[in-house]
């Protein structure tokens, strides 16, 4: 006698007859990505990406990622949720947002030729390349907050746009990237956060936007792996620089500890860490900590 099967996963596509998690046609605005059709543009012979899968919903990209990475699968490997309901940022921060309004998804890395203590400029390289692909096909001038936030002007105040987040597994390195798309201001899920809509993109197709940065970001990938991931050879580090909103400011950093350093924050060195001189003259190179972009007259 045979048995019913298991209701299997279904991935996002165009009909969504049968789908599981949440329907692609509750938000018309917000149509889902076409796995086929990414595929079909991508994942082309001798290049970097190798694999590409879009799911309706997840825990966290990051996460699934990772554990492909301990099962030893290979570089390039790229996975999008039109949803995820367990999320992380930097310092285990939860975060969600509805569905399809914005680009969530990791890819799976493995630098060949790059020694590991250069892994930490990846998180700085992603975010040096969606920043200049929101610049060209968004046409939203946007700026990176050291380490890894992204960040837009709306109405004279700087908002975040999304986030980077890397770990290791496996011997390969996870990078998440969670960026708001089309969010409504009532769907914000703080004040300080904002959308490329709100921040006036001249376009929010997803699929244009994720093209665009996966190619953006493979290019500047070979580049910085080329020169063994040294930040000055590759080019990275003065193209970081030019994007990074924190230089140059007032800042106050949290430090690991419960610790607070205030100063100027005047360059980021050869290890990708921020160099904060102090009232005292004296200069500090943090290498984890929350900044805070502080006003003059605070």
């Amino acid at each position: 006698m045979s048995t019913p099967e298991s209701p299997r996963p279904r991935r996002s596509g165009l009909r969504g007859f049968g789908h599981a998690g949440p329907s692609p046609w509750t938000d018309l605005d917000r149509p889902p990505l076409d796995e086929a059709a990414l595929r079909l543009d991508l994942l082309r012979p001798g290049a970097l990406w190798t694999s590409l899968d879009v799911v309706s919903e997840t825990g966290s990209t990051n996460s699934d990622l990772a554990a492909r990475a301990r099962d030893g699968a290979p570089e390039g490997a790229v996975l999008v949720a039109e949803s995820q309901h367990a999320a992380r940022g930097r310092l285990d921060r939860r975060w969600s947002a509805p569905p399809r309004s914005g680009l969530f998804l990791s890819v799976l890395l493995r630098p060949q030729g790059v020694p590991m203590e250069r892994y930490g400029w990846l998180p700085i390289l992603i975010g040096t390349a969606v920043s200049a692909t929101l610049d060209r096909i968004a046409g939203v001038r946007t700026g990176l907050k050291w380490p890894n936030d992204l960040q837009a002007e709306v109405d004279g105040q700087e908002r975040k746009l999304g986030g980077i987040l890397t770990e290791l597994s496996g011997g390969a390195v996870v990078a998440g990237l969670g960026l708001n798309v089309s969010l409504r201001q009532a769907e914000l899920p703080v004040p300080t956060a904002t959308s490329l809509a709100l921040a006036g993109a001249e376009t929010t197709d997803r699929a244009t936007l994720l093209r665009a940065l996966l190619r953006e970001f493979a290019e500047l990938y070979g580049e910085w792996t080329a020169a063994a991931g040294d930040p000055h050879a590759s080019g990275l580090l003065p193209a970081y620089t030019a994007r990074c909103t924190t230089l140059n400011r007032p800042v106050k950093v949290q430090l690991p500890g419960e610790r607070e350093l205030l100063g100027e924050a005047v360059a980021v060195d050869g290890d990708g860490r921020l160099v904060v001189r102090t009232p005292d003259g004296a200069r500090h190179a943090v290498a984890a900590g929350d900044v805070v972009h502080v006003r003059p007259q605070d």
